[in-house]
């Protein structure tokens, strides 16, 4: 789960997994794959840190080439 803020302020828990897509018109949009559609405050690069930061946590660092 990665941690996300609504344009509201208020926070949401959002299950990186089930992100299908994130666009930025100018706000972030994240579509679920559920269909479902979340407008945040974290910019485009933001969530992809904070997915990469997630997946690293789960499945480790990559060996180094």
């Amino acid at each position: 789960m990665i941690a996300l803020i609504r344009l509201n302020g208020q926070p949401i828990m959002v299950n990186a997994d089930l992100i299908e897509s994130v666009e930025t018109t100018p706000d972030t949009v994240v579509t679920l794959t559920s269909g479902n559609k979340l407008i945040v405050r974290d910019s485009m690069e933001t969530l992809q840190q904070k997915i990469i930061d997630f997946k690293r946590k789960i499945y480790g660092q990559p060996p180094p080439q």
